[in-house]
């Protein structure tokens, strides 16, 4: 068995190496983004005043629609610093878009004004998209749906090889397991670079595995759904997304009858009667939006039930003319699969709780990917010489 899977290991890995590499560099970069935003652009970010305090949701979108009549709001997320409006091209009744330069548009959180704007990811535009870029490829190869095809099934390979990885580690024979199995995570000093290598490779894949695991696997969440909702689904209590607003009755709607202010009151007290109904606690609010092609409003806050610190996730949708209901969505609490979920979430975006110590783990692991490719291929090169080297002693 071993003599199968060692080779499917290697050849594997090595094909793995480019996308493992990448994602470990744009990985460690994107566990700081925001901070790097505002180091880098700070100019979409506001400096709160004693005594200020945001402005409402329904006011930013507001003033958002206002300063791009041509494009439409998608959503309105509010943080401590900035306010982010996503733009979307408006429809005309001929079914033409009207084209727009720009989908980001940064507000003022306290007061209302422009901040600035960028088409997200466009380097033609400057600096300021620099990060948006560096997340782009780590998302999708900046390449849209075939780039999320890509790495959804390389991270299932990854996922995939990581407990092939396990197995290889294991040791050849039952006598003195427990010894030569302590012995696989160490790291000995050695002249021998093979001997170094592989010691680094092995050792540090064991030390590192349930994190690589847990990043491996939450690559497929993200880019392979399908994939993720029938192993979840198949294991826990597992409510995916789509089903449930497919199993809703929806009706595109391009305008609906509530504005912006009636859509921010109404998901406000949804809101908190789901919160006195499910017994957590409801903290501000976050975001607003508004999906035509299913006629339902979003609104978010943080709350109790919340698994990250930066950012919140606990939401509910209700439709823009009745304002009744459609569905909710809770982090944590209702389904065991997506509890689990949204912890793997947190996990990935080393964003649990807006812990620091975590986030240093992050980026520090996405290094650590980088240097395990590194001596992977180290590993198959110095192989491939020294056979080089015993077949030319051979003819000889």
């Amino acid at each position: 068995m071993r003599r199968i899977l060692l080779p499917i290991h290697r050849y594997v890995g090595l094909a793995l190496v480019p996308f493992l590499i990448l994602l470990g560099l744009t990985g460690s970069i994107i566990a700081y983004d925001a901070e790097l935003e505002r180091a880098i652009s700070p100019q979409l970010f506001a400096s709160s005043r004693p005594g200020d305090s945001p402005l409402d949701l329904a006011a930013l979108a507001q003033r958002a629609d206002t300063l791009m009549p041509e494009a439409r709001l998608a959503y309105i997320i509010l943080r401590p610093d900035t306010a982010i409006a996503r733009m979307r091209p408006r429809s005309h009744a001929s079914g033409l878009s009207q084209q727009i330069d720009f989908d980001q548009l940064f507000l003022d959180p306290f007061t209302g004004a422009e901040l600035g704007r960028r088409r997200e990811g466009d380097l033609s535009q400057g600096l300021i998209n620099l990060i948006p870029f560096i997340y782009g490829l780590h998302r999708d190869l900046a390449a849209g749906s075939t780039g999320v095809l890509i790495l959804g099934v390389t991270s299932l390979v990854w996922t995939a090889d990581c407990f092939l990885a396990l197995y290889l580690t294991l040791p050849l024979t039952l006598v003195g397991f427990w010894r030569r199995r302590f012995r696989s995570w160490r790291v000995k000093r050695s002249d021998n670079s093979f001997r170094l290598n592989f010691d680094l490779h092995r050792a540090g894949s064991l030390w590192s595995w349930p994190l690589l695991v847990v990043f491996a696997w939450s690559g497929v969440m993200m880019n392979l759904t399908s994939s993720y909702d029938v192993v979840t689904g198949s294991l826990f209590d597992y409510q995916p997304s789509w089903k449930v607003i497919a199993s809703g009755s929806l009706h595109p709607n391009q305008n609906p009858r509530m504005g912006w202010s009636e859509a921010e009151r109404v998901g406000a007290r949804i809101m908190s009667e789901q919160a006195a109904l499910r017994g957590f606690a409801v903290g501000r609010p976050n975001s607003l939006g508004y999906v035509p092609s299913l006629g339902m409003y979003s609104y978010g806050a943080a709350s109790g039930l919340d698994v990250r610190g930066r950012s919140s996730d606990t939401s509910i949708w209700f439709d823009g003319d009745s304002g009744e209901l459609r569905w909710r969505f809770f982090p944590t609490g209702e389904h065991t699969g997506n509890t689990i979920s949204s912890w793997i979430w947190a996990l990935h975006f080393g964003d649990v709780a807006d812990s620091l110590p975590y986030r240093l783990l992050v980026f520090l692991l996405g290094l650590w990917v980088v240097g395990l490719s590194v001596t992977g291929v180290a590993i198959w090169q110095l192989k491939r010489s020294a056979r080089k080297n015993q077949r030319v002693r051979g003819i000889r």
